[in-house]
């Protein structure tokens, strides 16, 4: 397999120089997988546009839908990412495994939204009726539903990113849920 690089500042387009000053001076750092994107172009700028698009759900949901689809897509730089982010939109340590997981019985809204990014992830974006209706009937809109589509998406394409490139995780290391069970 081809070694991917994380690019530095240097070795990036002045487009991407400028997006990598942004998030240093928001982040504190520049995180590696965003530095992958920088490989192209164009990538990193339209990936961050669309992570950063409006959507209906809420950070809580967005970190739902991130943990539920790079757990079934097995992505660890993903999950670690996300564990972090997940704590810091208040989940504890133990509502981060569940949602993992595809459950939250802590939250049963969450629950259908999270049972719903499982299952589409998991088939493809073809989604169980029964699991659709659950998460309409929980109170989600139909506006909701595809908003749930996109974020599936838009995390789908950081999981393959870091699964073809294998490049280093830079966050805390999340904790294989075989290992958390025990």
């Amino acid at each position: 397999m081809s070694t991917f690089n994380v690019p530095t500042r240097d070795q990036v387009s002045e487009n991407n120089q400028a997006i990598f000053d942004n998030l240093q001076s928001k982040l504190g750092f520049v995180p590696n997988l965003y530095a992958t994107y920088a490989h192209s172009d164009t990538a990193l700028e339209n990936y961050l546009n669309f992570a950063g698009a409006k959507t209906s759900l809420n950070a809580k949901e967005r970190e739902v839908v991130n943990l539920v689809v790079s757990e079934v897509n097995d992505c660890l730089y993903c999950l670690s990412a996300h564990t972090a982010i997940g704590k810091m939109n208040g989940f504890t340590d133990e509502q981060i495994l569940e949602l993992r997981t595809g459950q939250a019985s802590f939250d049963t809204k969450l629950d259908a939204l999270a049972k719903l990014a499982q299952n589409i992830t998991e088939n493809r974006g073809r989604a169980d009726q029964n699991v659709v209706d659950n998460f309409l009937n929980a109170g989600y809109s139909k506006g909701g539903l595809i908003d749930t589509i996109v974020q599936v998406g838009e995390k789908t394409i950081s999981n393959y990113i870091h699964s073809t490139t294998q490049i280093p995780i830079d966050f805390p290391v999340a904790q294989p849920l075989e290992v958390a069970a025990e």
